[in-house]
């Protein structure tokens, strides 16, 4: 027991791990690993687990394995119509050859990322100076990210490199002509607005028009109905007031007379300068009187 707690079998014990790791390495299955002898691969296909080595004469080297993700900064770039537009999109991408990537790109993932960028922006601007702003906004906007994704993938493919998606998060116009555009915009609107409004102007005298003559031929109709009615009745009343006036000429000149005293004397203030023994007070003197 006091052997193996002596210092100095300690420290040959720690050598002796030290110098087994030294011969041992890892592979994540998030890695990509590859061995490297004076410069030159000698392996490229090392499996996740553990692998074995010769110190100061093989090199390791370690790739990430996982989706990675490219955030371009926003450039300013040139549609058909040669207007100016600001794009904003994002690179995923992987490594699909250890030993392609590590003799393009050395073992620094920044190098890959630099030359990603030089070629996904020249990918976007001929994509983009190919449409015009509406295209790429709205209509293609799906069929262009398919193609740059598609031709930047046959260029890195030459870095050891697979193209799993390119997308454009935002397509906006410069700040400089956004406000030149945004007046344009609100012109054109407010032009649609006083067609519509001026539209909406006729249409509503049409309406007015049209209410105003059938009102004016419905009440020229009820008129003529009421007067045609009107004089129906006026006809029915003579032909009452004769057959009456056959049946009792006597009573028919009461009434007639009773008639003519209402409407005299209707009003408050009425004066009527007429001898007593006039005709118009035969019957109002003499309730018995007889028409001589």
């Amino acid at each position: 027991m006091s052997r193996i707690l002596n210092p100095f079998f300690l420290v040959l014990l720690a050598l002796a791990a030290m110098l087994v790791s030294s011969f041992l390495f890892t592979v994540h299955e998030t890695e990509l690993g590859i061995k490297v002898r004076l410069g030159n691969i000698i392996d490229d296909k090392l499996e996740p687990g553990l692998h074995g080595k010769i110190p100061l004469v093989h090199q390791i080297h370690k790739f990430d394995a996982r989706i990675l993700t490219l955030d371009v900064n926003p450039e300013k770039m040139l549609t058909r119509e040669n207007k100016n537009v600001i794009v904003d999109f994002f690179i995923k991408w992987r490594i699909a050859d250890a030993s392609t990537f590590y003799l393009r790109n050395g073992t620094e993932e920044s190098s890959a990322n630099s030359k990603l960028t030089q070629l996904g922006n020249n990918e976007v601007r001929n994509s983009i100076k190919s449409r015009t702003i509406r295209q790429v906004v709205s209509t293609s906007r799906s069929e262009l990210m398919t193609e740059i994704s598609s031709k930047l993938d046959d260029q890195a493919a030459n870095l050891g490199i697979e193209i799993v998606d390119v997308r454009i998060k935002k397509v906006e116009l410069p700040e400089d002509v956004r406000e030149s555009v945004y007046q344009r915009m609100e012109k054109e609107r407010a032009k649609i607005a006083r067609e519509i409004r001026s539209e909406g102007e006729e249409t509503s005298k049409k309406i007015r028009a049209t209410a105003n003559r059938v009102r004016e031929e419905t009440l020229a109709t009820a008129y003529a109905d009421a007067e045609a009615t009107r004089g129906d009745g006026d006809g029915e009343s003579a032909r009452i007031y004769a057959e009456a006036y056959t049946k009792d000429p006597e009573f028919y000149s009461l009434y007639r007379s009773l008639s003519a005293y209402r409407q005299a004397f209707s009003g408050s203030n009425n004066v009527l300068l007429l001898q007593p023994d006039s005709e118009f007070f035969r019957y109002f003197n003499n309730p018995n009187a007889q028409e001589k």
